[in-house]
């Protein structure tokens, strides 16, 4: 599910080729899909009951084809460290502004996203992922405090940053 780092990189290093230190797609877990083909399903049924012919086929080929789309869609994002950046989804990071990083395990990511977060943080949040990492920025110019990315190995993705 997890894409691996490609053959003769060792975790840590580039190679200056744009190869990344660290990636890992966010994909929708598997508890994500159920619910949106039922209820594709369920309602392409009822219109099925009540009309004949091509209507009434219709709702299926449209429907069930977006109840895949849309858990697709949403595991899109990825996270990268790469070329001497942080990469969470289509924003960047430089690492030289990396001043910490802070592992924030499942049982304290509510607490970090809810009271604790400052409104300033930039968050790349996915709710099937389970923890993350803060990166507290030392950046004068940036009113961004921290970032919070969510990451399915934040001990993997801590090491990455910190060695960058």
């Amino acid at each position: 599910m997890e894409a691996a780092i490609p053959a003769g990189d060792t975790p840590g290093q580039g190679n200056g080729e744009g190869r990344p230190v660290f990636r890992e797609r966010l994909y929708a877990s598997w508890w994500t899909w159920p619910l949106p083909l039922v209820g594709a399903v369920l309602m392409s049924a009822q219109v099925h009951m009540g009309y004949p012919g091509v209507r009434a086929w219709l709702p299926y080929v449209v429907l069930v084809p977006l109840a895949i789309a849309i858990p697709l869609w949403l595991g899109r994002t990825k996270v990268e460290v790469r070329d001497g950046e942080l990469w969470a989804g289509d924003a960047h990071l430089p690492l030289r502004f990396v001043e910490d990083v802070e592992v924030v395990p499942a049982a304290d990511k509510r607490r970090a996203l809810g009271p604790d977060l400052d409104p300033a943080a930039f968050v790349v949040q996915r709710p099937w992922v389970p923890t993350s990492v803060r990166v507290w920025l030392d950046d004068e110019d940036d009113p961004t405090p921290y970032w919070v990315v969510s990451t399915r190995r934040p001990e993997e993705l801590a090491a990455a940053l910190k060695r960058g």
